[in-house]
C-alpha cells in the first residue's frame, strides 16, 4: 500500500456505489474494500472490510496520501467524488457502477484539478471471500484475472504503466489539471467470452442523468429533502433490479458489538421490511418500485403458508445455509464472519401480519391487482387461525427459545383486521367474515390481558414478562389501539425510560440476554428510534418527535448513510451498512412529520 500505515476504518468511513444487482463499499482512503460479484449474495472479490488487504481490495490514491480531503455524492445520484489535496496539487477520483447491460463494471475516473499529482492504483482481486488468488495475464492491453468460475478484466484509458507485484496489479501515473485517466474493472463467468467494453465517460454521463431523473420523481418536498432523497437512492441501490427484491444491507458480519459474535449476513430480503418499505416508496411517489417489491413478495411467499419464511434470497431462493468463513479475521476482529442466515428456518408469526398489511396497502394505493392475491391471503388466514397460538422467535430472531411475543400477536391481529376490512370494502371477495372477526377480537383480548402490565401501565415483550421491547411502539401505528389510549402513552413512556440510552433506543432490555441466547451487548437500534419519533408524533408530541428526528439525521455519516445501530458511548455506527431498515425509517418519519401522510 505505497509504504504508508494501513488506516483502520470505522463503518462510517465507507460510501456505497452499486448497479442495482450488487454494491461496493469505498473507504475514505480510496480503497474499494467490499464487493460481491455478480450479485449481492455472491462471494466477495474484495473482502478487506472483514480482513486485510490480502483478502482483496482496490485502492486508488495519490502516492503517500492517507485519507481523502473530502468526498460527496454528486447531488441526487449514486456517483461518488473523492477529492485529494497534496502539496503538489489536487485530484478527484469519481467512482460508479453503471447500470449493467450484461456484465457488472466498476468505473474509477481520476481527474487532475490543480498542479501535478502522482497517483497509484493497487488492485488485489481475491475471489470467494478473499480466499482465492486468481491467475493474471495480459491480453490486448488488458489485465485478465481468472480463478475457477470467475474472470475479471482491468483496463485503463489511456493506458498507463502497469505491473504485477505482491500478487496484485499496480499502476502509477501522473495527472495534471484537466487530465483524466479512467479504469474499468469488468467481471464475467470465466467460461464465457469477454463482454463488450463500456465507455467510462459515457457511463458516467448516463449514470448522472439516470439517477437525477429518478430522484426528481420524489414527491416529498419538506424539510431535510436531501436526507430523504439520499435514503431513497440508497434503497434503490439495495434493490435487486431483475426481481424487485430489496436486501436488508449489502454486507455481512459487520458487528453489532465491537469485537463480539453478533455478526450476521444481511444480503437477503426480509418480509418484515415489506410494509414499511412499501409505505415509504408509495408515499414518496415511487409506484413502479413499490409494485416490483410487491411482485417479488408474491413470488417469494407462493407455496404452502406453513412454509412461509421470514426471509428469502434476492430472486426468492429459500435455502440460505449459514456457514462460517474462518479465514477472514472479522471487522476489527469481530468473529465469526458468516455467510448465509439460519434465521431463515425460524417461526416468526408477525410476518403473516406484515404480508397481509402490505397487500392491503398495495390494494388501497391502487397498485394494479394481480390474479390470485386474494386467494393467497385467504390461505394465509386459514393457517393463522390455528397457528397464532404458538410461541415464536419474534421479530428480533432470537436464538434463545420461542415465547409468546406481544409484537407477533399484535401483527396476527393486523392480519385478521386487514382481512376483515378487505371483505367489508370488497363484498365480491370470498372469505369467512364472521370467523375472521372473531379471530381479531380474540387476539385483541388476549394481548390486552396477557401482554400488558397494569402495574407499570405498559405492554411487555412477551406474555407475563417484565421485559420491554421497542417493537411495542408500533401498536398505534398499525391501529391495534388508538394513539390516545393511556396504555399506548404508558408504553411509549416506559419504553423510552427503560430502553433509552443517550436519547436513542435499544431493541429490548439489556439484561434480557436469556431471550436472545447470545452473549454481549449491542448498540442502540436506529430504526427503533425512528419508531419512537413516529409514536411521539402520533400521540401529539410532535416537537419532541422533530427534535429526535434531527438527532437521528445527525447519526448519518458524511455522505448520508446509516448502519443498523449506533453506539452512543463510542459515538460510532455498528452493524451492517448501509441498512435499508434505518433508511426506510428515515423516509417514513420525514413523511409523517411533514404531514404528507399518516404513518401506516
Amino acid at each position: 500500500m505505497c509504504g504508508h500505515p494501513h488506516h483502520v476504518h470505522r463503518i462510517e468511513d465507507y460510501a456505497l456505489i452499486g448497479d442495482e444487482q450488487t454494491a461496493a463499499l469505498i473507504g475514505t482512503d480510496g480503497s474499494v474494500d467490499w464487493l460481491c460479484l455478480p450479485r449481492f449474495d455472491s462471494g466477495a472479490c474484495f473482502a478487506r472490510l472483514l480482513g486485510d488487504e490480502n483478502n482483496g481490495h482496490w485502492r486508488i490514491a495519490p502516492v503517500g496520501a492517507d485519507r481523502c480531503a473530502r468526498r460527496a455524492y454528486r447531488p441526487d445520484t449514486l456517483v461518488l467524488d473523492t477529492v485529494w489535496e497534496t502539496d503538489e496539487g489536487t485530484v478527484m477520483v469519481t467512482d460508479l457502477m453503471p447500470q449493467r447491460d450484461r456484465a457488472p463494471d466498476l468505473v474509477r475516473i481520476v481527474q487532475g484539478l490543480r498542479g501535478e499529482v502522482t497517483v497509484h492504483s493497487a488492485l488485489r482481486l481475491r475471489f470467494d471471500y478473499g480466499s482465492v488468488v486468481p491467475w493474471v495475464r495480459r491480453e490486448d492491453g488488458h489485465r485478465v484475472a481468472v480463478a475457477g468460475p470467475d474472470s475479471a478484466w482491468l483496463r485503463s484509458e489511456p493506458e498507463v504503466h502497469t505491473w504485477g507485484e505482491d500478487l496484485g496489479t499496480h499502476s502509477q501515473f501522473t495527472v495534471r489539471e484537466g487530465e483524466r485517466v479512467a479504469f474499468v474493472l469488468t467481471w464475467h463467468p470465466s467460461h464465457e467470452p469477454r463482454p463488450p467494453l463500456v465507455d467510462p465517460y459515457t457511463s458516467l454521463r448516463h449514470s448522472v442523468t439516470d439517477w437525477r431523473a429518478w430522484a426528481s420523481r420524489c414527491r416529498y418536498d419538506g424539510p431535510h429533502r436531501d436526507a430523504v432523497v439520499r435514503s431513497l437512492i440508497t434503497l434503490k441501490a439495495l434493490t435487486y433490479a431483475p426481481t424487485g427484491g430489496i436486501v436488508a444491507a449489502p454486507t455481512t458480519s459487520l458487528p453489532e458489538e465491537p469485537g463480539g459474535v453478533r455478526n450476521w449476513d444481511y444480503r437477503f430480503c426480509w418480509l418484515r421490511d415489506s410494509t414499511l418499505t412499501l409505505n415509504a416508496l408509495l408515499a414518496a411517489g415511487y409506484k413502479e418500485e413499490a409494485e416490483a417489491w410487491r411482485d417479488w413478495l408474491l413470488r417469494a411467499v407462493a407455496g404452502s403458508p406453513a412454509d412461509l419464511q421470514i426471509m428469502y434470497g434476492v430472486a426468492g431462493e429459500r435455502r440460505l445455509p449459514e456457514l462460517e468463513v474462518p479465514w477472514l479475521a472479522g471487522f476489527e476482529g469481530a468473529r465469526p464472519v458468516r455467510a448465509g442466515n439460519d434465521a431463515v428456518n425460524q417461526l416468526q408469526l408477525d410476518v403473516y401480519g406484515e404480508v397481509m398489511d402490505s397487500l392491503a396497502l398495495a390494494r388501497r394505493s391502487g397498485l394494479p391487482p394481480k390474479p390470485d392475491i386474494w386467494a393467497l391471503q385467504r390461505v394465509l388466514m386459514d393457517f393463522l387461525r390455528t397457528a397464532w397460538r404458538q410461541p415464536d422467535e419474534g421479530l428480533w430472531e432470537v436464538r434463545g427459545g420461542r415465547r409468546h411475543f406481544v409484537h407477533s400477536k399484535v401483527m396476527v391481529w393486523v392480519a385478521a383486521d386487514r382481512a376483515v376490512r378487505a371483505l367489508e370494502e370488497h363484498p365480491e371477495f370470498e372469505g369467512d367474515l364472521e370467523g375472521w372477526r372473531q379471530l381479531r377480537d380474540e387476539v385483541h383480548r388476549e394481548v390486552c390481558e396477557k401482554g400488558y402490565d397494569p402495574e407499570r401501565n405498559t405492554f411487555t415483550q412477551s406474555y407475563g414478562s417484565r421485559e420491554l421491547d421497542a417493537a411495542l411502539l408500533l401498536i398505534p401505528r398499525v391501529g391495534f389501539l388508538p394513539p390516545d389510549d393511556p396504555r399506548v402513552t404508558g408504553t411509549i413512556d416506559a419504553v423510552r425510560k427503560e430502553l433509552g440510552q443517550g436519547g436513542l433506543l435499544r431493541r429490548y432490555t439489556s439484561h434480557a440476554r436469556t431471550v436472545d441466547g447470545l452473549p454481549g451487548e449491542e448498540g442502540t437500534f436506529i430504526a427503533c428510534t425512528f419508531w419512537l419519533a413516529d409514536a411521539l408524533h402520533l400521540t401529539g408530541r410532535t416537537e419532541e418527535a422533530r427534535t429526535l428526528f434531527e438527532r437521528l439525521l445527525g447519526l448519518a455519516n458524511d455522505v448520508g448513510l446509516l448502519a443498523e445501530e449506533y453506539d452512543p458511548v463510542q459515538g460510532r455506527l455498528l452493524g451492517n451498512f448501509p441498512q435499508a431498515f434505518s433508511h426506510i425509517g428515515l423516509v417514513n418519519t420525514a413523511l409523517a412529520l411533514s404531514g404528507d401522510q399518516q404513518a401506516g
